[in-house]
């Protein structure tokens, strides 16, 4: 796979169809890889777009450019990624689409960089959320027990020493319809075994509730980012009505947020992985809010 070099990563990345005019980066979650993105890109909607399918740091064969920086992984650090991506593929303008952490850095980066997308797409996570402040209903608490369990010790052993069958357990409970086969979930965790995962993962979520300092370098882009400013990027989200990670609850009422066009869609039958449960509404969303 193709790596392109921004100022802290080195990231695997997969193009296709790289002589079209129009751009789709697509930017998975955890735990998940690339390849989450496989039966989207097969429908007819993709065969005139170029995409752009990065790994995230901590994933594949995406690596740290500094050996001794610290691995970090803040949502303003993943939306900066994003941009850094662009600019290093001299990309001036795409049509973002992305899935759990890779939704997150979308509703940043369409912050910090508005001028750099012509849609959003987010699935499965709401903007305005995970943050130390946030009150949530106790089903939501209880269905994020996975981060709570990561500001451990156990659950840093568990995450080290088991993260397959852990996260496998949590793409069956996400996800309680989807019926996965042995080879779609291997050709995935094996991203999981970057040096960098455990660390990654571990400092995402205990920094997104206040467990884990910032990483000074992210200091001015978290400054953007706080208090949630509106969203001028056109954006579809796209939630599961069987989400057991983030519930839809997350993403209701959340227009006030987004001034340049904003569209919610429900997805009966779907849980967490929209873009493997029914790739056909991502397709579907390309079209704008």
């Amino acid at each position: 796979m193709p790596i392109a070099y921004t100022q802290r990563l080195e990231i695997e990345y997969e193009e296709r169809n790289p002589e079209a005019g129009e751009t789709v980066v697509l930017v998975h979650g955890f735990p998940d890889d690339a390849r989450t993105w496989d039966a989207v890109l097969e429908l007819p909607e993709f065969a005139d777009k170029r995409a752009i399918v990065p790994w995230l740091r901590g994933f594949g064969a995406t690596r740290f450019r500094d050996p001794i920086a610290p691995r970090t992984a803040g949502t303003g650090a993943l939306a900066r990624d994003v941009i850094d991506l662009l600019d290093a593929l001299g990309i001036e303008r795409c049509t973002l689409v992305g899935h759990d952490w890779g939704a997150r850095a979308g509703y940043a980066a369409a912050v910090l960089a508005p001028e750099r997308f012509e849609l959003l797409i987010a699935m499965s996570v709401g903007y305005a959320t995970n943050v130390p402040s946030q009150t949530m209903e106790y089903d939501q608490a209880h269905a994020y027990w996975y981060q709570w369990f990561f500001a451990t010790s156990r659950g840093e052993t568990a995450l080290t020493n088991e993260r397959r069958a852990l996260c496998r357990y949590l793409w069956r409970t996400w996800s309680p319809s989807w019926r996965f086969d042995d080879g779609e979930f291997e050709r995935t965790a094996a991203a999981f075994d970057n040096p960098d995962f455990v660390p990654v993962v571990l400092h995402s979520y205990r920094r997104r509730w206040g467990f884990a300092p910032p990483d000074p370098r992210d200091v001015l882009d978290d400054a953007k980012l706080a208090g949630n400013p509106a969203i001028a990027v056109p954006t579809v989200v796209l939630h599961g009505d069987e989400d057991g990670a983030t519930l839809p609850s997350a993403t209701s009422d959340k227009e006030r947020y987004f001034t340049g066009g904003y569209e919610r869609r429900v997805i009966g039958g779907a849980g967490h992985f929209v873009q493997r449960e029914a790739p056909h509404v991502v397709a579907a969303a390309l079209s704008g809010p």
